[in-house]
């Protein structure tokens, strides 16, 4: 597909289980070859973080909230390292190594204003919408006022309300769904193509539906590397999330053969 040709729609490739094992290890070769690049986008995710929780810290119910967002607009986020990826795919960089530099990928963005745009505003709604239905979560729940965050934290590894936490994981997880299923590799498309919101959301939607075995399985690693770095207390978001955003860039140029 040309770039800016809005219209065609792309052939979807079916692929194996076992290929995002293929686009992790593809992911972690480019955060070699530009990691200071690489971290500072994670060191972004992981400041982020630290103050959301500095912020919220005797509410974690913003704090959870928020931060389980960064499952829902991640992908909006790592448009830079898709970017990255994309230069050393080309070939292009300065002379040394010809290594992806960080300017560029700044503002990436600004391939597709408009296609992005439109995306930024719908996730932005999931966004808000999720932010509503947690809080929600939360009044039912609890009936004295908010917990702090160390009781919050207490109750989930001490496992008590449990009806809290499937009510309030399991809301989560069907934003999540709705989300991955329409964003999986909607903005690397974006980014690659130039294609609008609804033909990028379309795409991301074949892609699930002809390699759901391995999309699935995509999806439990997304969230388990995520999840690892939000437990570390963010740090681990430093690596963990750009390693992601790589690997997604590789699992959208495996899945759309004619892009």
């Amino acid at each position: 597909m040309a770039e800016g040709d809005l219209f065609q729609f792309p052939e979807i490739a079916e692929v194996p289980l076992t290929r995002p094992f293929t686009w992790l290890k593809r992911g972690a070769e480019d955060f070699r070859a530009a990691p200071l690049a690489s971290m500072f986008y994670g060191l972004t995710f992981a400041v982020m973080g630290w103050v959301l929780h500095a912020v919220f810290q005797r509410a974690p119910q913003y704090t959870t909230t928020l931060a389980m967002g960064f499952l829902l607009v991640g992908p909006l986020l790592s448009i830079g390292l898709y970017d990255l990826s994309r230069q050393r795919e080309r070939g292009e960089g300065g002379a040394q190594g010809r290594r992806p530099r960080l300017l560029p990928s700044l503002t990436a963005w600004r391939d597709n204003l408009g296609g992005i745009g439109i995306y930024v505003l719908i996730l932005t709604v999931v966004f808000l919408v999720w932010g509503r239905a947690s809080l929600v979560t939360f009044a039912l729940f609890e009936s004295r006022a908010m917990p702090s965050w160390e009781a919050f934290m207490a109750q989930m590894i001490a496992m008590k309300n449990l009806e809290f936490v499937f009510a309030f994981f399991g809301v989560g997880l069907i934003f999540a769904l709705i989300v991955f299923v329409f964003s999986v590799i909607s903005i690397p498309h974006l980014l690659a193509v130039r294609a609008d919101a609804v033909t990028a959301a379309a795409v991301s939607v074949v892609a699930v539906t002809k390699s759901t075995p391995a999309m699935i399985l995509w999806a439990l690693l997304v969230v388990l590397l995520v999840v690892l770095g939000l437990a570390s207390a963010f740090i681990g978001l430093i690596f963990t999330a750009p390693w992601v955003g790589h690997a997604t860039w590789h699992a959208y140029r495996d899945i759309v053969r004619s892009a």
